[in-house]
């Protein structure tokens, strides 16, 4: 088996091996969105890596997801490996795959937020540890549509087991109006959507902020995030939430309607959840929003896939009130430098979550087009 980098013309490839084990495709304007990563340029790194056939073509992949990062005025970098897919006929291609990735220059974390239950256990194997010691087999979840989820689990009973064929010809089951003509928001005076994401924005200035802290953080600066909100694959657009208090920005959450398979209900996941270390309280705040809203926007539930003991803490007891999901550690990481590692409290943003996670798909329509709502655009005040 040969392992090379991605190339540009391995796309229809990587969507081949993503359509037989059921996993969302991208278009070839989203591949192009992901190769323009900033953080790519300033390493020079590869997008992925594949294992080839004997016609050079992809038979098994892993994605390479760089990211910037700071701790103070120091830069740094990060990576995460997302849609590793290794057919049962290249069993063992995994090894390689892995191997190219933790042997990256230049980053001082290569992780997993995102293992399944099936894959966990393969990555011990090559130096990753379960991390944060604490939450790393964790997931947060808050039922707003008990139907809804109670339906998704009797699909799961009865076609958890069917092949990715049979589920696609099945087709898309549990969606809602909703998720394409969401309800208004219902938000506090203090909590407001986010717009404006320009160099010389309040956002910017909460991110100025934010920065100077004694803390290690992926970089949520005006660019990265206007690059993140640019993914042509997204069919709803996520939901950006300020807390605002003083006439300035003390915490920020940002969400995605997902819809995990097509037998899976719609999913509110939550992406991010930040704030100054002056306002922690911020975070329940907007927690508390994204998950009064979800039904709203179509959600059978809102779910918090990455947590850290910093993160409950910061939840307090709505973090108690959660279901807790997961059971397995789906997150590792390898971490150079232990300072780093204990300065390090991420959030979903971190992970690959926001680039690797199903869209809700667009529902079929005889005639125009299905223009998505924008959440954000309609508020109502609570």
């Amino acid at each position: 088996m040969s392992l090379r980098p991605i190339r540009r013309s391995d796309h229809e490839g990587l969507n081949r091996l993503h359509r037989a084990v059921g996993w969302p495709e991208r278009s070839p304007a989203g591949w192009r969105w992901l190769e323009d990563n900033p953080a790519r340029r300033d390493l020079d790194a590869p997008m992925g890596w594949v294992v080839t056939d004997d016609g050079d073509e992809p038979a098994a992949m892993l994605g390479n997801f760089v990211q910037r990062f700071r701790r103070g005025s120091r830069p740094l970098h990060g990576a995460t490996g997302f849609s590793i897919i290794v057919p049962p006929e290249r069993k063992g291609a995994s090894r390689g795959l892995i191997r190219a990735f933790l042997a990256q220059p230049g980053l001082f974390a290569r992780y997993t937020f995102n293992a399944n239950a099936r894959s966990a256990p393969l990555y011990k194997l090559f130096g990753l540890k379960p991390w944060p010691d604490a939450t790393h087999d964790l997931k947060l979840s808050w039922i707003v549509d008990r139907l809804a989820c109670a339906q998704g689990r009797a699909l799961r009973h009865l076609l958890g087991r069917t092949s990715a064929d049979t589920a696609a010809r099945l087709g898309e089951r549990l969606t809602n109006r909703r998720l394409f003509q969401p309800e208004a928001l219902r938000l506090p005076p203090d909590i407001t959507p986010l717009r404006d994401l320009s160099d010389g924005s309040p956002y910017a200035d909460f991110w100025r902020a934010l920065s100077q802290e004694d803390r290690l953080l992926a970089d949520r600066s005006p660019e990265v995030l206007r690059w993140r909100l640019a993914d042509p694959d997204l069919t709803t657009p996520p939901v950006l939430l300020a807390c605002v208090r003083d006439g300035r920005i003390v915490g920020v959450a940002q969400a995605l309607m997902t819809k995990t398979s097509l037998i899976e209900p719609p999913c509110l996941d939550i992406l991010d959840l930040i704030a100054l270390n002056d306002a922690p309280d911020a975070v329940a705040r907007l927690a508390r929003c994204l998950i009064d809203n979800a039904r709203g926007l179509g959600a059978a539930k809102a779910r918090l896939q990455m947590a850290t003991p910093a993160l409950l803490q910061a939840l307090g007891d709505l973090g108690e009130q959660a279901r807790r999901e997961g059971g397995w550690g789906h997150c590792h990481a390898i971490v150079d430098d232990p300072a780093l590692a204990a300065a390090w409290a991420p959030t979903p943003f971190d992970g690959d979550y926001g680039v690797c996670s199903r869209p809700v798909p667009l529902p079929r329509v005889r005639r125009g087009t299905v223009r998505a709502a924008t959440p954000a655009g309609r508020v109502s005040k609570a």
